[in-house]
């Protein structure tokens, strides 16, 4: 799983502390450009880190899932060598 660092990664928190949230509050909690971070949310929705909620499919609205917030915990392990952080996402959703 290739993530951007360390954008992904602050998403993800944000998320995760913030709660759900669209692209322009999470771009200006970040000091980030809105268009990269709508990128990024695509991405991370992609992957199953993010997930667009609704009242409305095109609310623009985004949460954290289980697999993100997993993520989110496991940053640390993302850069190591030895641990494959695919494997360490699956097995941290039990």
């Amino acid at each position: 799983m290739q993530l951007v660092e360390p954008t992904d990664f602050e998403i993800l928190a944000f998320l995760d502390e913030q709660g759900r949230n669209n692209a322009i509050n999470i771009a200006a909690g970040l000091d980030r450009d809105r268009s990269y971070v709508n990128t990024r949310l695509r991405a991370l929705a992609e992957k199953e880190l993010v997930q667009r909620v609704g009242p409305a499919e095109n609310s623009g609205l985004y949460e954290l899932t289980s697999t993100g917030e997993v993520a989110r915990t496991l940053r640390d392990r993302y850069d190591d060598p030895d641990a494959d952080f695919e494997e360490l996402l699956e097995r941290g959703q039990g």
